[in-house]
């Protein structure tokens, strides 16, 4: 008996979900283990380390100038050990009486002549060099340069050869720079990302112009775009999650090695450049984060392309 016409109908949309999600499985899965894998996971382990630098460039920063503010040298070069000291005793006094003084340290020779050892070396090299009197100075908060000019002019009153020095002023320019390599590493960061999202798309593009022919059945079988773009989508999904894995294993092996490198400098500075706890938490999002651009840009890829093209 032949089916009514309404009937068939009705019976063909029903089936028509059913039809379109088994259409959508004739899509050849993309072969695991491809070049998007080892693309994504170069990616995230460039990221991996560029966000790396780029957190402990801002905590080198964040920390060399909590430590220098307010901070000051005062030096005292008299080739004269007798006037030296006097000056320097003068100088202390002036000190120990200035209102934006917070407090002060006199360096020994010993230390000084330690600081000094690796350019004038030892015994009668070091001696015959009339080191200067150097006095640490921790100025009160909220000082200004008028503070460091007023101090100046009362030292130069009892010791001529005084010279005060603010930390800040002489270690700003490498702390611009270290700033500049921060912001640097940021852009990296957000370059990176783009070649990544590129990358995908012109991936997703290529996948979808090889399997043209059998979208066009897909679709005349009743599968969608959001189907077909589930298929490509879940394909990404693989590849970005091995890769990022991959990509971020490696980039910590290498953090690792550079840590272990820059510590046996044993430089004040450079211990302040250690990571945190939201450090290392950020970094481990960076394969969370390049999976979800890679899935997103190939799901809009094949959505736009299908629309334009189907």
């Amino acid at each position: 008996m032949k089916r009514p016409p309404a009937i068939g109908r009705t019976v063909d949309r029903g089936l028509a979900p059913f039809r379109g999600r088994r259409a959508a499985g004739l899509l050849p899965q993309t072969r695991r283990g491809g070049p998007m894998l080892w693309v994504i996971a170069i990616m995230v382990m460039l990221t991996v380390v560029a966000a790396a630098g780029a957190l402990a460039l801002s905590n080198m920063v964040s920390v060399a100038r909590a430590d220098v503010s307010g901070s000051a040298t005062l030096q005292i070069v008299e080739p004269d050990p007798q006037q030296r000291a006097a000056q320097a005793e003068a100088a202390q006094g002036v000190l120990a009486a200035d209102r934006a003084v917070a407090g002060f340290r006199a360096v020994s020779e010993e230390e000084i002549a330690e600081l000094l050892e690796p350019w004038l070396g030892t015994g009668e090299n070091s001696e015959a060099v009339p080191l200067p009197a150097i006095i640490d100075v921790e100025m009160r908060s909220g000082v200004q340069n008028a503070d460091y000019e007023r101090l100046e002019t009362a030292l130069q009153e009892v010791a001529p050869d005084a010279r005060i020095d603010a930390q800040s002023e002489w270690l700003a320019p490498v702390l611009s720079a270290l700033s500049a390599l921060k912001w640097m590493a940021f852009a990296l960061i957000a370059l990176l990302a783009s070649v990544s999202a590129a990358a995908v798309w012109l991936a997703s593009r290529n996948a979808l112009g090889g399997n043209r022919a059998t979208v066009e059945i897909v679709h005349l079988l009743g599968g969608s775009d959001d189907q077909i773009a589930r298929i490509f989508q879940r394909s990404i999904l693989i590849d970005a999650a091995v890769g990022g894995l991959l990509g971020f294993v490696a980039g910590i092996l290498i953090i690792s090695s550079l840590a272990a490198q820059f510590a046996a400098l044993q430089s004040g500075m450079v211990a302040g450049g250690s990571l945190s706890a939201i450090d290392w938490l950020s970094i481990a999002l960076v394969p969370l984060f390049a999976v979800g651009i890679a899935v997103y840009t190939a799901r809009m890829t094949v959505l736009s392309s299908l629309r334009k093209s189907l």
